[in-house]
């Protein structure tokens, strides 16, 4: 099952501090797809995922977002 996460319009730390919390509630490997904006996340994103041990399955470009596809290790 995926699960979505507009974090669009926020800036860091909060996508990711929101990305934290709503995998926290997700059973290993079910996924979060992830939208977000911020400049910052394409640095922030990554390291958190290594970090928490969770697997970037898929990261795409939509105009200024980015779409972020974690399965949660």
């Amino acid at each position: 099952m995926t699960h979505d996460l507009d974090a669009t319009g926020l800036l860091c730390p909060l996508p990711v501090l929101k990305a934290r919390k709503r995998l926290s509630a997700l059973q290993p490997g079910e996924t979060l797809r992830l939208v977000t904006d911020d400049p910052a996340a394409i640095v922030d994103v990554p390291h958190f995922c290594t970090e928490a041990g969770h697997i970037i399955e898929a990261q795409t470009e939509d105009g200024a977002a980015i779409i972020w596809v974690i399965r949660k290790g």
